[in-house]
């Protein structure tokens, strides 16, 4: 069952799409999006988690800039559109987002009370800022852009987080991927799982660089990491 919601925040309210479980008490995954919005892709990916077991919630981040951001990358026009948006997208403001986002899906009667995060791509990033800036009980991040400049942040880690790092990845480069490993190389609690050949959103269906495989593969691991962390769903 999906409906939308409206999160109280700073300056605000931010709706959120939530897709329920079965189950009546469950464990909460906020999907964090990428540059296109609450699209079809992120509600499907959060349809996905809910048929999974979890309390699945994905807040309209861009809603300060323009609410109810929904493209595809199909066009030209929706990623200059995309990129527009992720240029004006202020990080910090967003964690706190998040953290609300946190707060108001554990207070959920559908919630047992431990939540995690998802990120992908824009999104990625923010699942390493919600493992180090918020009290998520687990973060995973999906081809996370800009992560190698915020691996200072590793020092307030306190929750576990799995990193999913494309090889190939075209706005991640070898660079800034050895900076991750290197920086994260005595922190336990990080998770670092790199897949060869890969470019950039792998796990995105439909997607040019799209790899049925390795998104299995990523999504498999991602799944036993979360009920690992957050209780069986």
């Amino acid at each position: 069952m999906a409906e939308t919601v409206r999160i109280p925040v700073s300056g605000g309210e931010m709706a959120a799409y939530v897709a329920r479980p079965a189950a009546t008490r469950a464990p909460a995954i906020v999907v964090l999006q990428e540059i296109f919005g609450v699209n079809a892709v992120m509600r499907d990916i959060t349809d996905g988690l809910a048929a999974q077991g979890f309390l699945a919630i994905c807040p309209d981040l861009f809603w300060r800039i323009e609410p109810g951001v929904d493209i595809t990358d199909r066009t030209e026009a929706e990623w200059k559109k995309a990129f527009a948006l992720m240029n004006a997208f202020d990080a910090s403001q967003g964690v706190k987002d998040i953290a609300a986002t946190l707060d108001h899906i554990r207070a959920d009667p559908g919630c047992n009370g431990r939540a995690g995060a998802v990120g992908f791509c824009l999104g990625g990033q923010l699942a390493w800022l919600t493992a180090t800036r918020t009290d998520a009980d687990a973060a995973v991040s999906y081809y996370g852009v800009g992560i190698e400049g915020l691996i200072g942040e590793s020092r307030t880690l306190r929750k576990p987080v799995m990193l999913h790092i494309a090889e190939a990845d075209g706005f991640v480069p070898p660079a800034a991927q050895a900076a991750i490993r290197e920086g994260l190389a005595d922190q336990p609690l990080a998770i670092i799982h790199t897949y060869p050949g890969r470019d950039h959103a792998f796990a995105r269906l439909g997607g040019e660089h799209y790899h049925a495989a390795d998104a299995a593969l990523a999504g498999q691991r991602t799944l036993d990491f979360l009920r690992l962390n957050l209780g069986a769903a």
